[in-house]
């Protein structure tokens, strides 16, 4: 969920506050941090070339938790 969509979920709901936004960012940051490594992982070397990194290089990150930056 991009932060437009973020943003107009918490002025429906004005309880959340200012907690509950930084709660639903960090949410949605982790779950595109996931995402992103995800498809990092599937990515060929042909692409991981065109990024600048190897296949170990790609692993790694990949294998990060999804909490870790």
């Amino acid at each position: 969920m991009n932060s437009h969509l973020l943003n107009s979920h918490l002025d429906r709901h004005p309880a959340a506050g200012a907690a509950g936004r930084r709660a639903l960012a960090a949410a949605y940051a982790w779950n595109r941090r996931r995402h992103e490594r995800r498809t990092l992982a599937e990515l060929d070397d042909h692409l991981l070339r065109d990024i600048g990194i190897d296949r170990h290089q790609a692993l790694v990150e990949a294998s990060k938790p999804f909490w870790e930056a």
